[in-house]
């Protein structure tokens, strides 16, 4: 069994679904987007988005990088209704467990070192969830893990949106996945259910409408 194979096996024994591998290589196309959201406002007061980093390119988190590993966690799917007296509220499905980014660097880091164990020669790396400065539904679109969908959101075939992204840049050189096609066709149901007009269509939203943004930022 290769490398790319056995990490993969590695990674589905600490919980994740899914495994992709990209280039660490700078998302040109990526960062025009990003240029033109923040041309466009679209980031409200998250002006940390506009700073200096390179969130297109991975080396400028890790400049051994040779490749990103996109890994994917399930998150709860069901909405159960609330139970028990007294006032009932919800709250995002993907909060109702303990902090995904301690959970998922924990097994990033445990992924990490399993790769070091078995690639046989030193391997540097870095493990990154979304508060590093790094495109990571870019980064997930182009390992082939899966499509950024019109809600903006990464779906992944036979998994849906309802999964956390994590990745680890790794100083070693692995097989690249291809793209998975865009499978929104003419469907629009994702705009038209958005209560506050926060998805403007081509794949892009105002934060500043968003329920998430308005509740956290």
């Amino acid at each position: 069994m290769e490398l790319g194979a056995r990490i993969r096996s590695q990674a589905e024994r600490l919980g994740f679904v899914r495994v992709a591998y990209a280039p660490a290589d700078r998302l040109g196309v990526a960062a025009e987007r990003l240029r033109e959201w923040l041309a466009r406002d679209f980031a409200g007061e998250m002006e940390y988005l506009a700073g200096p980093a390179d969130r297109a390119d991975p080396r400028a988190l890790l400049a051994a990088a040779r490749t990103v590993i996109v890994c994917a966690l399930p998150y709860a799917s069901t909405d159960a209704a609330p139970d028990g007296p007294g006032p009932h509220g919800r709250i995002a499905r993907y909060a109702r467990g303990a902090d995904y980014h301690v959970v998922l660097k924990q097994r990033l880091r445990a992924l990490a070192e399993l790769i070091r164990a078995d690639a046989g020669t030193a391997v540097a790396w870095r493990a990154c969830v979304d508060t590093a400065p790094l495109l990571e539904r870019a980064l997930a679109a182009q390992a082939g893990l899966g499509f950024v969908a019109k809600n903006t959101m990464v779906i992944t075939p036979g998994l849906g949106s309802y999964t956390l992204l994590g990745e680890l840049l790794v100083s070693i050189d692995l097989a690249s996945g291809a793209p998975e096609p865009e499978r929104c066709g003419r469907c629009t149901a994702c705009i038209d259910v958005c209560p506050t007009g926060a998805l403007i269509g081509g794949r892009m939203m105002d934060a500043r409408r968003c329920i998430s943004y308005l509740t956290i930022e």
